[in-house]
């Protein structure tokens, strides 16, 4: 196993994480702002209140994404013991 192998492994599978934590991150931050917005808005300090919807909805879309995340690891791995398969042999 090369450098480069190695690299080129550790690249893809840290491109492949980041792609699939963008959209849950996303949706997290959307729903920061909206929340600091309204708090703004009302004057209201709750701390609380920040945390709790945030959670909530951060699950919903782990929940909803989880089929498409799936999809992505298993093609993933796939892809690595392909990967695997042909330098050993």
């Amino acid at each position: 196993m090369t450098e480069e192998l190695v690299i080129e492994i550790l690249k893809e599978v840290f491109f492949t994480v980041f792609v699939i934590l963008l959209p849950i991150l996303g949706v997290s931050l959307v729903i920061g702002i909206i929340i600091s917005i309204f708090q703004a808005a009302t004057s209201i300090q709750e701390m609380t209140l920040t945390f709790v919807p945030k959670i909530l909805i951060t699950a919903l879309a782990i929940i909803f994404l989880l089929p498409w995340i799936m999809d992505k690891m298993i093609a993933m791995t796939n892809k690595m013991f392909t990967m695997f398969i042909t330098v050993i042999k």
